[in-house]
């Protein structure tokens, strides 16, 4: 179970570049969930130890979850995993870019939207992007 965060400014999305296990691609700065730990707090923390930059989270956009088949799991364990995955739109408050040194991903970036397809994306960035345009759904909500 992970928690991540969209954050578009300025024409631009900020990403992650995961390397691990032999595989890497570009993602959405966030994480797993330590355990106790609330997946909005999680998602805070993992976007500052992958980006340097202290973040708000503006609202959830959503969850995604998805089978990794058993032979695409690196390591001995060849079991399917149930990924979960929790989206936030957030919005950077303060910090400087910074690449995260000895985690899961190596770099940080700004990636113009206009050139998202000229990189390698993992699908949780088409995932974020497509939830981060559906805005929520007007009314009146009854509260306990």
């Amino acid at each position: 179970m992970g928690a991540y965060g969209v954050i578009v400014r300025d024409g631009a999305i900020l990403l992650s570049h995961w390397n691990e296990h032999g595989r890497s691609g570009w993602t959405l700065p966030g994480g797993g969930i330590e355990n106790g730990e609330h997946p909005a707090t999680a998602a805070v923390r993992e976007i500052l130890e992958e980006t340097g930059y202290v973040a708000e989270l503006d609202r959830l956009l959503g969850i995604d979850t998805h089978i990794i088949p058993g032979r695409n799991r690196p390591g001995p364990m060849n079991r399917p995993l149930q990924a979960l995955r929790i989206v936030y739109r957030a919005h950077v408050v303060s910090g400087d870019l910074t690449d995260e040194i000895g985690g899961s991903t190596d770099e940080a970036r700004w990636i113009p939207l206009d050139q998202l397809d000229r990189l390698h994306t993992v699908e949780l960035v088409r995932v974020g992007l497509t939830l981060n345009e559906t805005e929520p759904p007007t009314g009146t909500y009854l509260r306990d």
